[in-house]
Formats: C-alpha cells, structure tokens, sequence
C-alpha cells in the first residue's frame, strides 16, 4: 500500500487527506489558531497524526504564514516549514508554481510557498476537469480560479495579486464578521446602519438559516456563548444595536437572509469579474469545493452554468467525500504528491 498525506496548514485549522493508492480515504479538519501561538499547530499535527496513521510521504501547503502570529511572510514560511519538518517525515513542501521542493529550500522560495493552497487544488482540478472555474468557499476566504486546457488560468498567484484580480476573496461560510459585509441592513421597516464591533459572525446568519454544515465552525463564537440558532439571533440582534427579543425570529431570519445576499454578490461579483477576461467559454462548470458548497451552487445558477462537486473528480471513499472537498487542498494535494513519483 503507498499512502501519502497532504497536509494544508491555514491560521485558523489545519486540514490533512489520507492517500492510498490514489485513493483518498479520509480527511479532517482540526481548530489550530495561529494567534494563540505556534504550539496549537504543533498540537493539531500530532492530534492528525495519530488519526491518519504513518505514510510513505508527507506533503504540506500553508495560508497560515499570513497570521500576525509573525512579524512577516517569510517568517511565517520558514517556521511553519521547520516545525512540519520536525513532525513529518518524509516531507516535501509544496512551492506551487516551484513544485515540490525539499524543506530545507523554504528560504528560497518563499514567494512560491505563501498561501500556495489555491494552487494545489487548481492544479488537480485542471488535470481533472480540463476546463472550469473552480470555488472553494471555506471558513476564511474564497477562491475564485479559472482553468483552461489541464493548466491554471489565473492572472494573480499572490494573495495581492489574487485579491486584486478577484480571484481571492476575504469572505467565508463561518468566521467573516457580519460588519464586514455591509454598513447598514433593514431592519424593522429602516435602512440601520451596522455596529462595527465583532458581535457576530456568518456562521451566526448561516446558522439561523439552517445552512451551517455540521462541524463545519469549530472556532469560539463572537461572545464565547452557545452555538445555537437563538444564541446567534441574540448576536446578530446587537450588530443592530439591539436585543434578540426586541423583534420576532421571523425578523431576524429576515436580516440573516439579507446579510446571506450580501455574501453571494459579492462572490458573484469577483466570479463575473473573473469570467469577464474571456478566460473561460460559456459552457465551462463551476467546480465546487468546501463548507460553503450550497453558496457556490447558488453562484453556479448565478453565472447560468453547470456546477460539478470537487469530490466527483476524486477516487474517494463513500464516507471520506464530504470532508475530502471540505478540505480540498489537502486531498488534492496528496493526490498530486502520490502521482510526483
């Protein structure tokens, strides 16, 4: 049996995909917030470790070297590199458009490793799928990249490139705060504008709508309080200046929609300016990965085509999918490490 882990080291989980003979047969997600220090990491690797087993290679991409955890990128690159290099053996990091390369030549291709995990899952999705737009809606951001012909398309490849080309965007299913989204609502028959304190979250809107994946928020709320439809009402209730009881749920479930709205077109938004370079034909799907899978349905419609689970181009075992596309850039990469000979 050859078996390889992809390991995805973000600032707020680390995520890792289990690789047997090209076959992807389990995935999980562990809370490891890098502003509460580098041991979290350390701690969810050994946690995954010991759930995933030992393998005949070991492959890592980070998001996390953006933390403030460190004063730089670099800083970031290389720690994270050295402490995967203590607890992975045999390791190699994934450079993107560099490749595989030895962890002891971190140093040397820091620009390539920085948040290269877009990367990795758009590499295995234009060998997949040949031509697409690929989403992948997390807890944090979502990305937005087209491939052509088996090769990535993008314009931008770092995250200031991305972010200004649209195809990196600072929203996500769970922890984007709610004043983020917009700088007034309706509420109650007014035009109210938002309070700019972290009060709430979107894992707070989605969970009043009932579309919080299970699992899917594994960070502390806002207040530190329950994660429950009537504990979100009450957080949501002072992004407005208010308390839960002020108005019915029905009203709240109403903000909730219309902050969900505000999410979509914004994706919407960065996916038509993507599109809008004449990258991809009409006819190309949108490839969905991630916990926000039922926003980019939506986005699909939106853009009148086709939508196509990441998960469908995997070899995957039937109870490994779900969280094999909620953590799409480890599983692709473990894949892409197995075929790297």
């Amino acid at each position: 049996m050859r078996a390889v882990i992809g390991w995805d080291i973000g600032g707020a989980h680390l995520k890792a995909a289990r690789v047997e003979n090209g076959r992807v047969v389990e995935a999980l997600q562990i809370a490891s917030p890098l502003r509460l220090g580098v041991a979290r990491v350390a701690d969810a690797l050994t946690q995954a470790a010991a759930s995933l087993g030992s393998a005949e290679r070991h492959a890592v991409t980070m998001t996390g070297e953006l933390a403030d955890t460190f004063a730089a990128r670099r800083e970031g690159v290389e720690a994270l590199s050295a402490l995967a290099a203590r607890h992975l053996r045999p390791l190699m990091l994934y450079a993107g458009r560099a490749g595989f390369i030895a962890p002891e030549q971190a140093s040397d291709h820091v620009e390539d490793i920085a948040s290269a995990n877009w990367h990795a899952s758009a590499a295995f999705v234009a060998q997949g799928a040949g031509t697409a737009l690929f989403a992948d809606m997390g807890s944090t951001t979502t990305d937005l990249v087209p491939v052509r012909d088996g090769a990535i398309a993008a314009t931008g490849y770092t995250d200031a490139e991305r972010l200004a080309a649209g195809e990196l965007v600072y929203t996500g299913l769970v922890r984007t705060p709610v004043m983020a989204m917009a700088q007034h609502a309706p509420v109650a028959g007014q035009l109210t504008p938002l309070v700019n304190e972290h009060f709430a979250t979107m894992a707070d809107v989605h969970r009043i709508l009932g579309g919080l994946p299970e699992d899917a928020d594994q960070m502390s709320t806002a207040d530190g309080r329950d994660k429950t439809p009537a504990a979100s009402r009450a957080r949501l209730a002072r992004i407005v200046g208010r308390d839960a009881a002020d108005l019915d749920d029905a009203a709240w479930a109403a903000l909730a929609r219309w902050l969900a709205e505000a999410q979509i077109r914004l994706v919407t938004d960065a996916a038509m300016l993507v599109v809008s370079r004449g990258c991809l034909p009409a006819d190309a799907p949108v490839v969905g990965a991630g916990i926000g899978e039922t926003m980019l349905r939506e986005l699909a419609r939106r853009l009148g085509r086709a939508y196509v689970p990441f998960a469908s181009l995997l070899d995957v075992a039937p109870d490994a999918g779900r969280w094999a596309s909620h953590c799409a850039p480890a599983a692709a990469l473990a894949v892409l490490a197995s075929r790297a000979g």
